[in-house]
């Protein structure tokens, strides 16, 4: 078997690549343009957009415009009907499915042979060489992992293509011999109907020796607390006392943490936070003492960002990577090896750290309320539950936020969805230190609730245990990657949740 040592070994080459683009990231970024660029000239994309004339950003900024997922569908439609060297040179057989929560529509992002191996697999590569070098006393190939994929397999489109979720379609491309080090098997890890993937998984996992886990928290939550309930054990390291690493990405983790180092009770537990999309592998986290992660650069990405505040003007500027700032929130554009041009990802980021280039994830772009002026993002209402459960000794499994719009008798509000593992002894009190929390972290939002002036206190109503989970199932996005909206700039997503709840007694 693999030791720790053999496999830093045989990762030394990626540690150095690492340190290149952390000591000289402009010249990094500078080659992945260029490669681009130069790769896709004759595509049909690269001949609409003359790629053959681009000499530096200044041509490509001129010539190419920002994209989003409306604009580039057509070529991406093409692509699915078995067309070739539209976007991208390579043929392409697999197409990530990535859809929202609100309808039925899907959106399919190419996965090129060069995405998979120089982003993907890279990242996960970079993600295992990172650990080991933080860990030298880890034994981490000494048991399995144990991954918690998407809940859509790869099916046939057609003759030409296939498509899934991209935890799923990894899983089916990858090198046969990570399956040694991997649980459960692959037929039951890509299984579609998720309450019987997870009886699964719990038979097949509990006699194994599990040393780390990787996938989303809220879902991976569900997951843990199925064994725990399966096996009659009331901690994780009771199953599995090798544990030592818990890879985790999709969602915030902070909601999330109190709960984890309940079940999980080890000082030698350890969590490390991954930034990977259906767009892209963006960075990792590589210090366990600093939450915000590392900028990966050589993946074949070039990487552009629109300021928060201009993304709704009709020709935004964008900033390359050597002229942003820190302390700003910043909407992600990329152009990459999967095809994708000055393309907005839908993430917003904010830069802790120049050198290296750090980010956190600060939300989405669609994912925010700004009814009253208030600019109240991902993060910020993250930070605020989180600091809220401490004062209350109470516990958030899941929650959503909308806004109640102002009336002749009364102003506005954020209405707050909220289901707990533990119950607050005050919901008043809850409210008020959300309430708190919220002014510290957002001056737009203190601004506003100034008074009462234009913003009333938070109003935070309770819903019955599994409320979210089961609105998820009842339209077809129970499990895997599919995330509960957090923010939402109208009432759609929560009268949609109320409604479903009014006729489940969920309240």
């Amino acid at each position: 078997m693999l030791s720790e040592k053999i496999a830093l070994r045989l990762f030394a080459s990626r540690l150095k690549s690492i340190a290149r683009f952390e000591q000289y990231p402009e010249v990094v970024q500078s080659e992945q343009l260029k490669s681009l660029v130069e790769t896709a000239k004759d595509t049909e994309w690269g001949r609409k957009y003359k790629y053959g004339e681009i000499r530096n950003y200044d041509d490509f900024v001129s010539r190419v415009p920002i994209s989003d997922y409306e604009h580039i569908h057509p070529y991406i439609r093409r692509m699915m009907e078995g067309e070739d060297n539209i976007l991208w040179p390579e043929k392409v057989q697999w197409f990530a499915q990535s859809s929202g929560t609100t309808n039925g529509k899907s959106k399919f992002i190419p996965v090129t042979p060069s995405s998979l191996q120089k982003c993907h697999y890279r990242g996960g590569k970079d993600v295992v060489s990172t650990y080991l070098n933080n860990v030298p006393e880890s034994r981490l190939f000494s048991g399995k992992a144990l991954v918690l994929g998407g809940s859509h397999k790869p099916v046939a489109h057609n003759e030409f293509v296939k498509k899934g979720d991209l935890s799923a379609i990894l899983i089916q491309n990858i090198n046969p011999l990570a399956n040694l080090y991997r649980t459960p098997s692959k037929k039951i890890i890509l299984m579609d109907e998720w309450e019987a993937k997870l009886e699964a998984i719990c038979k097949h996992t509990i006699n194994k020796n599990v040393t780390s886990l990787s996938g989303v928290p809220s879902w991976f939550l569900v997951l843990i607390k199925k064994i725990l309930e399966y096996t009659g054990k009331h901690h994780l390291t009771d199953i599995w006392p090798n544990l030592e690493v818990f890879f985790h990405g999709g969602v915030s983790f902070k909601p999330y943490e109190e709960q984890y180092k309940n079940l999980i009770p080890s000082s030698k537990m350890r969590y490390l936070e991954t930034y990977n999309a259906s767009e892209g592998f963006f960075s990792l986290q590589n210090d366990f003492n600093d939450p915000s992660m590392l900028l990966l650069l050589d993946y074949g990405i070039f990487y552009e960002f629109i300021p928060i505040e201009e993304l709704q003007s009709e020709n935004p500027k964008t900033y390359p990577l050597e002229s942003v700032e820190t302390g700003r929130n910043y909407a992600v554009v990329m152009s990459s090896n999967n095809g994708l041009w000055r393309y907005k990802i839908g993430d917003t980021v904010m830069f802790t750290n120049k050198n290296p280039f750090k980010i956190v994830v600060t939300g989405r772009t669609r994912n925010f309320i700004n009814a009253f002026g208030e600019e109240l993002m991902v993060d910020n209402a993250e930070r605020a539950i989180l600091k809220a459960c401490e004062k209350t000794r109470s516990i958030v499994r899941e929650y959503t936020v909308a806004p109640v719009y102002m009336s002749q008798e009364m102003k506005g509000r954020h209405q707050w969805l909220i289901e707990f593992t533990t119950l607050p002894t005050s919901l008043e009190d809850f409210a008020l230190q959300l309430d708190n929390a919220l002014k510290e972290l957002n001056s737009d939002y203190e601004a506003k609730r100034y008074k009462n002036i234009t913003l009333e206190m938070p109003e935070i109503t309770v819903s019955k245990p599994n409320l979210f989970y089961e609105w998820l199932e009842s339209k077809g996005k129970l499990g895997g990657q599919h995330k509960i909206p957090r923010l939402s700039n109208n009432r759609e997503i929560m009268d949609s949740l109320q409604h479903f709840a009014s006729g489940k007694n969920f309240f």
